[in-house]
């Protein structure tokens, strides 16, 4: 049995018992864009977590720090600890957190990507960061996630894969035609460690132009979503946090998006989810864009 799912299971258990965990139930529709089946959860109870982290934010309070020690999945590794998510859709979406307060603007380093290299190979998935407000970070303290695609016999699925057949095996950055946005995507070899996955996240940095060196610990130059599964690696340069009012995190670039009634899923048909990214995408000349070797 795997032990990290296992004690996921555990906490997850504990923390419903105790009241720790408040799972935001929705209603969801399929749009079909480009081949692409976009998942859009209708998510009305999105007033009950936001009025939960502006009442911490105006008291200047850090969940992370000290954690609900009703959460606390297990130590990850000397820098990180696993927690779940307080406010999850799916079950199991568990939180990787620095144990001393990191800025959630602040660069990836080795030892964050061995924390979740350490969750990945464990327990298949899509992993994300939300690297800062701009692209839909909701907490200030450093922390990325993980939403298994199994749980309680529950299928979470990454919509975009209908379209990555278009990478081509070679561990090097590469863009998808039909994403109307700065991006780079990178393949994963089958064995890989929290270096692999930290060389991967330098070779896409290069490949967008945010850094043209070694990348130093510090304030990142540009907000961004990075989404990682077993299989491939990719990063969106972010412009702004919202369209019309419709919020966009990482889970977006995956093709899963969220809006907040009817009235916003009729304005989501109507553009469309692809021109929805494209609009809180930064936009540049893709064409210009040449392949960064992998170092």
């Amino acid at each position: 049995m795997n032990e990290l799912l296992t004690k996921i299971q555990h906490t997850t258990r504990h923390a419903k018992q105790a009241g720790a965990l408040h799972s935001l139930t929705t209603a969801q529709e399929v749009i079909v864009d480009h081949g692409i089946p976009f998942v859009v959860r209708i998510l009305e109870q999105l007033d009950r977590k936001e009025n939960y982290q502006a009442k911490q934010e105006k008291a200047k309070v850090n969940p992370f720090l000290p954690y609900e020690q009703d959460l606390f999945v297990c130590d990850l590794t000397p820098h990180h600890v696993c927690l779940l998510n307080k406010f999850n859709v799916v079950d199991h979406h568990i939180l990787i957190i620095t144990r001393e307060f990191q800025p959630q603007e602040t660069w990836l380093m080795e030892a964050d990507f061995t924390a979740l290299a350490h969750c990945l190979q464990r327990l298949d998935g899509l992993a994300f960061y939300n690297a800062g407000a701009i692209a839909g970070a909701s907490q200030p303290h450093k922390h990325l996630q993980l939403i298994p695609f199994q749980s309680n016999g529950e299928t979470f699925s990454v919509p975009i894969d209908q379209v990555l057949s278009q990478l081509n095996d070679r561990m090097q950055p590469q863009q998808i035609p039909l994403f109307p946005f700065m991006h780079g995507i990178i393949p994963l070899p089958q064995d890989y460690d929290g270096k692999i996955l930290f060389d991967c996240y330098l070779a896409l940095l290069r490949f967008l132009r945010f850094i043209d060196g070694p990348l130093n610990p510090g304030w990142q130059t540009q907000a961004y979503n990075l989404l990682v599964t077993r299989r491939w690696m990719l990063l969106v340069q972010r412009a702004q946090d919202q369209y019309e009012k419709i919020p966009v995190n990482s889970l977006g670039f995956a093709g899963a998006l969220l809006v907040r009634n009817q009235m916003q899923l009729s304005l989501l048909k109507k553009l469309t989810p692809l021109q929805l990214l494209a609009s809180v995408a930064a936009q540049g000349d893709l064409s210009q864009r040449a392949i960064a070797p992998f170092e």
